[in-house]
């Protein structure tokens, strides 16, 4: 079911995930478009989220965004300060100025990295986590990791895993994806793009999310024809014969991402659910060593596991 409906307000509008924009030139949608596609979040009953891109809207089109409640997803190079001051989410796309920017407790941040500059520059959360009330990590290449990256992998998450135990103890409750979701959650909260969330492109088009809009893959609709998703099932995770009985439930099972590696959109690569599981045995450990503290009161449990990727068990299920 349909809760979400992200518009991309340019063609170089911020990415927030696992995909590059390397649109340079501005395409902006068009006010009509814009207009009608709050209209059909209005009559869908779906929570509007604007992705915007760098430069400063004109006052015709932060007239039709103000007429609706919705969230804002800006860049961190953003020129519109108004806005970047009021945005819900921030997105970093470089490490450059993470540890001068003037942070606010209320927002979450995300910051897009590769996982090379990851590897060489993780130390640099230690400042930024006590800083922030959320900060999502989103490493780029997920696809390209290895047996020796799963393993360095492993060695970072214990490392940040120690200065997030350190400032729970202090009486901070910072969020960091890769470690405190799991710690949280009692089921899936993935991507679920094309199943709870769609996006509306500058073209007027309808997209599963803005990955496909920007690889020219296939639309799923229009302003002007409607919405019309081929086999819907195949973005749920009821459909994901592995996925739905893993616990790994911070897991991103990016459609993209899966669709690019896979060429399955309901199934994820095996770096994918690897990363997932390496940061679902860091959050375990997290929380047993944060509730030797007392800080941490919730009775939630994650067991223990033999495996990392859950197609290893596939014939247990």
């Amino acid at each position: 079911m349909i809760k979400y409906l992200i518009i991309q307000l340019d063609k170089t509008s911020t990415s927030y995930c696992h995909y590059d924009n390397q649109e340079i030139e501005s395409h902006l949608i068009s006010v009509d478009d814009l207009k009608a596609g709050i209209l059909f979040g209005m009559k869908e009953n779906l929570m509007i989220q604007f992705v915007y891109p760098d430069y400063e809207l004109p006052k015709e089109y932060k007239d039709a965004i103000d007429s609706i409640d919705h969230s804002d997803i800006v860049s961190s190079l953003c020129e519109d300060k108004e806005l970047k001051k009021n945005a819900d989410i921030v997105i970093f796309h470089d490490w450059t100025g993470l540890n001068y920017y003037d942070y606010d407790i209320e927002k979450a941040y995300v910051l897009r990295t590769p996982k090379a500059d990851f590897f060489d520059r993780y130390l640099f959360l230690k400042e930024v986590m006590g800083k922030i009330g959320r900060l999502n990590v989103v490493i780029t290449d997920v696809a390209s990791f290895t047996d020796t990256d799963f393993e360095t992998y492993k060695q970072i998450l214990t490392t940040l895993s120690a200065e997030v135990e350190r400032l729970y103890v202090e009486g901070k409750s910072p969020q960091l994806n890769l470690l405190t979701d799991r710690m949280m959650l009692d089921k899936m909260n993935n991507c679920n793009a094309g199943w709870e969330n769609i996006t509306l492109a500058p073209d007027g088009k309808f997209y599963v999310c803005p990955a496909f809009y920007h690889e020219h893959a296939y639309s799923i609709g229009s302003l002007a024809e409607g919405l019309t998703i081929k086999n819907p099932q195949l973005y749920r995770l009821d459909h994901a014969s592995i996925c739905c009985h893993c616990d790994a439930y911070q897991c991103k099972r990016c459609i993209w991402l899966n669709r690019k590696t896979t060429l399955e959109v309901n199934t994820p690569s095996h770096e994918q659910c690897v990363i997932a599981h390496l940061e679902r045995n860091a959050s375990r450990e997290l929380l047993q060593d944060i509730r030797k503290h007392g800080t941490f009161l919730s009775d939630k449990q994650i067991s223990e596991i033999d495996y990392l990727d859950p197609f290893d068990k596939k014939d247990n299920w």
